[in-house]
């Protein structure tokens, strides 16, 4: 009997070793949501509930080998990049991605959680040059719509703003994450032509560890399933939310949100 394949994702990120976050976070989300997670890992993190305590870049060679490997011989139906630390490493993943037709979700992932830095500072021109221009979805928090446009949220008026910015640099759609304003968190998803905006329950749970890289592998995964981007954002912002609901506490400091939260409410 052949047993038919599931939809395959790729991520590309930073490993973390507290599991929370990252190439950990983005495994654990695929296989919640039934496609096959594949990885090629960017950086190591040593990292657990109280911060990022250091982190060490692969070679660009290494990155691109392990590119080549999964995409030559398995290939994906979606690709979603997280922490790529240095421009050579942005360089290298952008340029790959250039020449692949999978939808491609961006995480520009800058500071960790607890506020420690993942991309250098000199990285950034090359996430705005290179890497936005083959994003399918870009999901930047406001920190980073700041680091990529010198566009300050405020309050959810500055949101289309801050999109607007976010697509000039070149992405089809930019998803701009809300949850830090005060009052109801609020997302704007937009392609310069539609708009959609994406509301949920705010809940009162400091264990929020690996919500952006959750919410990014999560579209990915959607889309991969094939959902349409909208679509794949709403269905992914469920799932996120229902997470950080059923975040638990690791260690002394913020642990992660429940990548198996459907899975442990329907054993409960």
């Amino acid at each position: 009997m052949t047993v038919p394949s599931p939809p395959r994702v790729l991520t590309v990120a930073g490993s973390d070793s507290g599991g929370g976050a990252g190439i950990q976070a983005d495994l654990k989300t695929m296989l919640a949501l039934g496609v096959h997670g594949m990885s090629v890992i960017a950086a190591v993190t040593a990292q657990n509930s109280l911060g990022v305590q250091g982190y060490w870049e692969l070679p660009p060679e290494a990155v691109r080998a392990q590119l080549d490997s999964v995409l030559g011989d398995i290939g994906a139906q979606a690709i979603k990049t997280g922490m790529l630390a240095s421009p050579v490493l942005v360089e290298t993943v952008a340029e790959v991605l250039s020449g692949v037709s999978a939808p491609v979700v961006v995480d520009p992932v800058g500071v960790s959680k607890h506020g420690d830095a993942l991309l250098a500072p000199e990285a950034v021109d090359t996430v705005k040059s290179k890497l936005l221009r083959v994003a399918t979805v870009v999901t930047p928090n406001l920190w980073e719509v700041a680091q990529l446009t010198g566009v300050k949220v405020e309050d959810e008026k500055d949101l289309p703003r801050a999109a607007e910015a976010v697509l000039e640099l070149g992405p089809a759609w930019a998803l701009i994450k809300g949850g830090h304003l005060p009052g109801a968190p609020v997302d704007l998803l937009t392609d310069g032509a539609r708009e959609f905006r994406f509301t949920a329950e705010r809940h009162d749970n400091r264990h929020t560890h690996g919500t952006g890289c959750t919410l990014a592998s999560a579209i990915a995964s959607h889309l991969a399933l094939g959902e349409d981007v909208p679509s794949a954002v709403e269905k992914a912002k469920a799932y996120v939310t229902g997470a950080i609901a059923r975040g638990f506490p690791l260690g002394a400091g913020i642990g992660p949100v429940d990548h198996a939260w459907r899975w442990r409410g329907a054993r409960e």
